[in-house]
């Protein structure tokens, strides 16, 4: 079964980007003991920089809705970031399509 890549945009206003961003890393502990979770990234846009973009890629919608959410480690999680919620402009699941690849700039290191 393919996974499920959930993204959820946010727009934070500058002053509560320090605070969201910590939020986040508090709640990412719940996502990395989640066995529904199979990786995330929280992502901020250089040319708008109140936009954020957190992709989650779930093992399945299912589990996403029925295992997570209903299960020990969403409690933490949503405590975490429950101050953002009204921030969510989009929050929806997809799956990824066979255009997939890599660049000539694999394996560089970048920060």
């Amino acid at each position: 079964m393919p996974s499920t890549v959930e993204y959820i945009r946010y727009r934070i206003a500058p002053d509560d980007q320090k605070a969201f961003e910590s939020a986040y890393h508090q709640a990412a502990e719940s996502l990395a003991a989640a066995p529904e979770c199979i990786d995330y990234e929280l992502a901020r846009c250089q040319e708008e920089q109140d936009r954020y973009i957190l992709r989650i890629r779930w093992t399945s919608v299912e589990d996403h809705l029925k295992g997570f959410r209903t299960g020990d480690h969403f409690p933490a999680f949503f405590r975490a970031i429950r101050p953002y919620v009204t921030a969510i402009e989009e929050m929806q699941h997809y799956h990824v399509t066979n255009v997939v690849g890599v660049g000539s700039a694999t394996g560089r290191e970048y920060s």
